[in-house]
């Protein structure tokens, strides 16, 4: 059980690179591509985490009396895109609970992998989703659709491939200023 636990040398190495600024509490400098003023999009807020659920009512469960939030949606089915969804609104961000909704579930598929559920992607606004595709498009980042989709909010979403991600599947959703 503690065979992962780092022995004290371990600890102590990178406690010295931290302080030699090579690790943990180093300064970081913010580097950009794109000089200011130039994008014709932008990446805005944090809009969610998505999490697969095996059990939807043990989830809410969770999430509204165990870690005790005050926004826990009722389940939506939403048979366009296979799922049924709750959203746990924390204020400043929401998490998303999917579970399945019918045989051909995006969702079925990564729960036969991952037993327990789990993150399944990441949802950013972006105020023109149009733009943001072709931009992402020219720099060989594919789309899992040609075209966006009316996501659960009722905005305009498209989901971008894990592979041109960082292992991570992206949802864009569209929010207009």
């Amino acid at each position: 059980m503690f065979s992962r636990l780092r022995p004290a040398s371990a600890l102590l190495a990178r406690a010295s690179a931290a302080s030699n600024g090579l690790g943990v509490g180093a300064r970081r400098t913010l580097v950009t591509g794109v000089p200011q003023g130039s994008a014709v999009w932008k990446l805005g807020r944090l809009n969610h985490v998505a999490i697969a659920v095996p059990d939807m009512a043990q989830a809410s469960a969770f999430w509204r009396d165990v870690m005790r939030a005050d926004r826990v949606s009722e389940s939506v089915a939403l048979p366009e895109h296979g799922v049924h969804t709750v959203f746990v609104d924390l204020g400043n961000t929401k998490i998303e609970l999917l579970h399945p909704l019918g045989d051909k579930s995006p969702i079925s598929g990564f729960l036969a992998k991952n037993k327990s559920g789990g993150i399944h992607h990441v949802c950013i606004d972006v105020p023109d989703i149009a733009a943001a595709l072709d931009w992402l498009r020219n720099k060989g980042i594919r789309a899992l659709a040609e075209e966006p989709k009316i996501g659960a909010h009722g905005l305009p979403v498209v989901f971008l491939h894990p592979k041109d991600c960082g292992g991570v599947l992206v949802e864009l959703e569209e929010h207009r200023a």
